[in-house]
């Protein structure tokens, strides 16, 4: 479970890079181009240029990834394991704070800052959709990806700042699908709403 999360997070982090000053932004509208939505260069900041070539053109959060984009590994078979629920819960708050840790100390422009994130936000969505078998989408991540969580620090402890040599659209190529979970099509769908719903109603309003 905790290698399905780490990769969608790595690849919404590595649009992440070395970042330089740039002047404040004369507007902070969004750039529509021929009908599409652009953040390239917003602001006039040099952490945003070619933001878009990540995912592809208007295509932000990465909700044009379909079946069609994903080639699953058949090299071996993973069977999901079920650990302590305490145990998965360290684990992704790990990785949260990696989140803010990154955005943080490798982006120097709060603008930057929020756009990044909430595109990192808005794109753990559709792992959400993948859940609940609404993307048509097999529950699973990207390996290839996935094994780049290794290589976040330098020797000496400092975060690394090389390029992993992907893109977003790399996305899915490499897809593994672990097996032994629990849906069943004649219940599941019903009880995975509901539980959905549940946890939904418990998210704290700001």
């Amino acid at each position: 479970m905790f290698s399905k999360f780490a990769s969608i997070v790595i690849v919404a982090l590595s649009a992440l890079s070395s970042v330089s000053a740039a002047a404040l932004p004369t507007s902070s509208d969004l750039v529509v181009r021929g009908g599409s939505h652009s953040f390239d260069n917003y602001g006039g900041f040099n952490s945003m240029s070619s933001f878009d070539n990540f995912y592809g053109s208007d295509n932000f959060d990465n909700s044009h990834f379909s079946e069609s984009s994903i080639t699953v590994v058949k090299e071996k078979e993973l069977v999901c394991h079920s650990q302590s629920i305490e145990i998965i819960q360290q684990r992704l708050l790990v990785l949260q704070e990696m989140a803010k840790r990154i955005i943080t100390e490798q982006v120097c422009e709060v603008e930057t800052q929020t756009i990044v994130f909430e595109q990192f936000h808005s794109s753990m969505h559709g792992f959400s959709r993948d859940l609940r078998r609404f993307s048509g989408r097999g529950v699973g991540y990207d390996s290839a990806i996935a094994s780049h969580f290794s290589n976040f620090y330098e020797s000496d402890g400092s975060l690394s700042t090389s390029d992993f040599g992907f893109s977003g659209q790399d996305l899915g190529h490499s897809y593994v699908i672990p097996t032994g979970n629990n849906w069943s099509d004649s219940r599941s769908r019903s009880s995975v709403n509901s539980a959905y719903s549940a946890a939904r109603s418990a998210v704290t309003k700001f």
